[in-house]
């Protein structure tokens, strides 16, 4: 297998990790170019953290896109008490080697789905879905050559984590992704029903610690700041690794369990504005859209992620 890939991200933590994971896994994925979206915080600082990712992981050969600086419709909400101010506090913040390039994400998707070919190019979102939906927006043609979108986002048995009933990447964004739900793309889902359960337990973020290198001293040090905030807001042993859930099932997919569902965003009501309504049990007989997984294998998505870690050495 050696799937393409256009990693579409908000750095955060848990997209570092999700990238790490991505760059250490050459044999399989081969990664087109990473894009960013305002999210976790505002577009300057993603696209700077997608940087510094590159840098800390020794990677001069990825390019990094900036995109949508806010979202299509709704106000931009950020999450800094989550990230902290540079989104991605645990490491060194400094200016990057790595250059933006001048491409606007929205063209650098739609130029290379263009000359991709057909059901050739895996979209991995792991923010807000602004990036994705606009390229669709701009080019409809290039819904041809995805092959399939494995996003970040949503909650049905989870509720939601930035409002009472919707999960960030949906809400900052529920217009996005009501156009991306409504494509007829072949969609999985990992929502925090499953990203929930893979916790950074004080274990699990010891092995990596063994790790020495510099990719696994960052994650480490990210991974410790990341769970102050989710350990005191849900009560658990370390935080939720969200995003790396994406890259984790394009590598082992064995590790996932789901099934299909008919998924609607909601963006008409202020109380469940980005809630993801899921028809788990089929009771609209609308046909599923997505793959929604529910169940995942957290202490085989930990020794997968430990043992790429170790290829940065």
């Amino acid at each position: 297998m050696h799937e393409k890939i256009i990693i579409d991200c908000d750095p955060g933590q848990d997209d570092a990790v999700a990238l790490f994971l991505a760059m250490a896994s050459p044999d399989e994925l081969d990664i087109l170019g990473i894009t960013t979206v305002a999210g976790n915080v505002p577009l300057e600082l993603t696209q700077r953290n997608a940087r510094i990712i590159c840098d800390i992981a020794g990677n001069h050969d990825l390019s990094v896109y900036a995109g949508c600086s806010r979202p299509m419709l709704l106000d931009l909400v950020t999450a800094e008490n989550v990230h902290g101010m540079s989104g991605l506090d645990g490491v060194d913040i400094y200016e990057p080697i790595r250059t933006i390039k001048k491409t606007h994400a929205i063209d650098f998707i739609v130029e290379t789905l263009k000359a991709a070919s057909d059901n050739s190019i895996t979209l991995v979102p792991t923010g807000p879905l602004t990036n994705i939906a606009m390229a669709m927006i701009k080019e409809p043609s290039i819904s041809k050559n995805i092959k399939q979108i494995v996003l970040m986002g949503g909650a049905m048995q989870e509720g939601g984590n930035l409002s009472p009933s919707a999960e960030f990447n949906i809400l900052v964004d529920p217009h996005a992704a009501h156009v991306v739900f409504d494509s007829g793309l072949p969609i999985i889902v990992m929502s925090l029903d499953v990203t929930h359960q893979v916790l950074t337990t004080k274990e699990r973020v010891a092995k990596i610690r063994k790790i020495n290198n510099p990719v696994a001293q960052a994650t480490v040090g990210m991974l410790q700041f990341f769970a102050r905030y989710d350990s005191a807001k849900y009560g658990f042993d370390g935080a939720p690794l969200h995003d790396p859930c994406t890259i984790a099932w394009l590598l082992k997919p064995d590790l996932f369990q789901g099934k299909p569902c008919h998924v609607s965003i909601e963006t008409g009501s202020k109380l469940t504005m980005g809630h993801t309504a899921v028809d788990f049990w089929g009771v609209t007989n609308a046909m599923p859209n997505v793959t929604w997984m529910h169940t995942v294998d957290a202490d085989g998505f930990y020794v997968l992620l430990t043992d790429r870690l170790r290829n940065f050495s």
